[in-house]
């Protein structure tokens, strides 16, 4: 990890200490009458779409981590198959009253629907739905789980 003095988001300005964050979620995804549905969700005041995911809780691997995120956020029980991919960014934010820059990692697994209805997601989502897939890539706020979603959907053709 870059130390902390080293790095500026200004460069003329203070120096901000650094933080690794590393998340987990997936791509949840059932089959129906239409084609592959995936689960999303909607957060925020601006009610953005986007895939379930959340802090890995000291303890816990990634992949436990995405299971209980999407089971949280969306509602649902689901079966881990196979990880899709790790993406990673940066981005400012506070720790308590300071400032710090945050290289954040999230690891998006690939779910397979069990049980469970989208209503039940927690009080941190505005909503959670199904949607077909080709539907979702429209909707989703970022470009990275727009690319996460098309290569779990390319995973789901090859398995069907």
């Amino acid at each position: 990890m870059p130390d902390a003095q080293q790095t500026s988001l200004f460069p003329e300005g203070p120096k901000l200490p650094v933080l690794e964050q590393v998340s987990a979620g997936g791509v949840a995804f059932r089959s129906a009458a239409g084609g592959t549905e995936v689960a999303l969700i909607s957060v925020g005041a601006a009610r953005r779409w986007q895939l379930p995911k959340g802090l890995v809780n000291v303890g816990e691997t990634t992949e436990i981590t995405a299971v209980r995120e999407v089971r949280e956020e969306a509602g649902i029980e689901t079966e881990l198959l196979q990880k899709i991919e790790t993406i990673e960014y940066w981005y400012v934010g506070s720790r308590g009253p300071q400032r710090v820059r945050f290289h954040k990692f999230v690891h998006f697994f690939l779910l397979r629907y069990i049980a469970g209805q989208v209503a039940d997601h927690d009080r941190e989502v505005n909503e959670a739905r199904w949607v077909p897939a080709a539907q979702a890539r429209k909707m989703l706020a970022f470009k990275s789980e727009r690319q996460a979603l098309e290569k779990a959907v390319k995973m789901i053709d090859a398995r069907l």
